[in-house]
């Protein structure tokens, strides 16, 4: 039976090395994930249960951008404190409920760079109504994502630099085995609320350091092992 009109078509990023892309599903975001982060956003990074919100997965909100070249994100309406938050993101291959963590690995498709931009004032706004941060969140060109680099060509990666600057000054640095919940703690978590499918994308948190980012400014983040990802604001 005809569709009344064409299914938007699967966004697909990337794969370092290969003539393949990798077609996302659902794009998951982990909360205050990096203790440091947790208190420069006003609460205790005692580990408490990883908690999750979610982003678009259409070519709206997603912004691949390949090795080599800058990405281009316009500066989003309805905002005045527009942040960056580097992240690494976690590519899901293989699917799966109530995963155990010393199994999460083998769900792994592998590891790619990525943004998650911010409306930060909308988003503390809804926060203090205690409503969901959609609005903050899950708006137009939000997930800039560099390349994907699978598990079999990196390794399982629980360690790693990770930098952004903007303009070539640094303004977040940190590593990746400072996550409170790591990427296979929060795998397993993760799919204890939702059945995880291949194609699923898991943005594992972001550290110290956010801010906003102006018109005409150009953010790079760094993650030991990956290309930079490179995205200007327009």
């Amino acid at each position: 039976m005809p569709y009344v009109f064409p299914p938007p078509a699967t966004v697909g990023l990337p794969i370092t090395g290969r003539d393949q892309q990798f077609p996302v599903r659902r794009v998951y975001c982990v909360g205050r994930n990096y203790a440091a982060h947790a208190r420069e956003m006003g609460f205790d990074p005692d580990r408490e249960p990883p908690f999750f919100f979610c982003k678009p997965n259409d070519d709206a909100s997603i912004v691949p951008v390949p090795a080599g070249s800058t990405g281009r994100i316009p500066y989003p309406p309805q905002t005045a404190n527009f942040h960056y938050e580097a992240e690494l993101v976690v590519a899901i291959g293989k699917g799966g409920h109530g995963i155990p963590v010393a199994q999460a690995a083998a769900h792994i498709q592998g590891y790619a760079v990525g943004l998650d931009m911010t409306r930060r004032d909308l988003q503390m706004k809804m926060r203090e109504a205690g409503r969901p941060w959609e609005i903050g969140k899950a708006f137009d060109f939000s997930a800039p994502i560099g390349p994907l680099t699978t598990l079999v060509d990196i390794g399982e990666l629980t360690a790693g630099a990770i930098t952004l600057e903007v303009d070539g000054v640094q303004r977040q640095r940190s590593d990746i085995g400072h996550l409170i919940w790591s990427v296979n703690e929060v795998i397993a978590n993760l799919s204890t609320l939702f059945t995880l499918q291949p194609g699923d994308l898991v943005f594992t948190g972001t550290p110290e350091g956010v801010g906003a980012v102006e018109r005409g400014q150009t953010m790079t983040v760094r993650i030991d092992g990956f290309a930079p990802l490179v995205v200007r604001v327009d």
